[in-house]
């Protein structure tokens, strides 16, 4: 039986580097902040690529590859503070739930006034990062906090924390438009509101994972609150997502080959609600992972707008 330092966690590949490759006294960290579950920083990441992008392709360019990289090492950091920050509040829920009760602050790795540092210095590093994007973007990024501190509560409070994890998660995409821009405009917001819809789908699509035991903790969730309904659910969630799509790319005046990949992305989206079951937790998992590939077609779909026909 694996002890808890060794343990591979449930939803981590098998063959995930930090397992195989971080020396063991850095695995319960890097394990506190997901870096052994990279699918979360792609998440995160890409609505700010998808709002670069946007801004980029209304002005006929290619996003600005400084403002990607800031991006994606600012959403690997903040991703990690804000599982940290989401394991303190949830320890005691956590020891309850067998896909959990492993992780470092459950399983005795790492103690509370630990992990309260290692939010902190994740949060200062990615703070420097936001101080060269702008003052628009430094203050979306200080309204942003709010919303983070506030999501490990809604799972007691609402059957919906997969839409406050929404208006979080894809924050990225109003920050990157104004880093790109210095202003924001319809086309970010339609964006923003589209990723909404598109982590109410895929988190509920993971949180069927957790079930039987969010139901015993008292966890509440969309997937239990959707019940039988769950892929019809998700499937709503995605129309509504690729729907605020079409219009944020109408509205940023991209090109006609934002449509090819925007098809692309919504046969994948149509395929992941058609093949949710219930009772499938591992199928459930992969599903949610695919959702990197999903965003990183519609970051595709978004470059390519930037070609338009003399005259479009």
């Amino acid at each position: 039986m694996s002890s808890p330092d060794t343990a591979i966690l449930p939803d981590a590949a098998a063959g995930n580097w930090v397992d195989r490759h971080a020396p063991p006294p850095l695995r319960p960290w890097l394990k506190l902040g997901r870096f052994d579950r990279p699918a979360g920083i792609w998440l995160l990441m890409l609505p700010g690529w998808q709002g670069i992008a946007l801004a980029a392709a209304g002005k006929g360019q290619w996003p600005n590859p400084w403002l990607l990289i800031a991006f994606f090492v600012g959403a690997a950091l903040m991703r990690a503070a804000g599982c940290a920050f989401n394991d303190i509040v949830d320890r005691d829920f956590d020891a309850q739930v067998s896909r959990t009760a492993m992780r470092p602050i459950p399983a005795g790795l790492i103690s509370v006034r630990q992990a309260w540092g290692f939010v902190v210095g994740c949060c200062l590093v990615s703070l420097c990062i936001l101080l060269t994007l702008g003052w628009l973007a430094v203050g979306l990024g200080v309204l942003s906090l709010g919303l983070v501190a506030a999501y490990p509560f809604m799972k007691r409070i609402t059957w919906w924390p997969q839409a406050w994890l929404g208006l979080t998660f894809n924050w990225g995409a109003l920050l990157g438009y104004a880093a790109a821009t210095h202003t924001l405009a319809w086309p970010a917001v339609l964006l923003y509101a589209s990723g909404i819809f598109w982590t109410l789908g895929y988190d509920t699509i993971y949180a069927v994972q957790d079930l039987e035991d969010d139901a015993l903790a008292g966890v509440k969730s969309s997937a239990r609150r959707l019940g039988e309904a769950a892929p019809r659910g998700v499937l709503a969630f995605y129309v509504a997502c690729f729907a605020l799509v079409v219009a944020a790319a109408w509205a940023g005046n991209l090109g006609p080959l934002f449509l090819p990949l925007a098809g692309l992305l919504a046969l994948h989206l149509s395929r992941q609600a058609a093949a949710l079951r219930l009772d499938d937790p591992a199928g459930a998992l992969a599903l949610f992972k695919s959702n990197t590939h999903a965003g990183f077609v519609l970051f595709l779909a978004l470059v390519a707008g930037m070609w338009k026909p003399a005259g479009f």
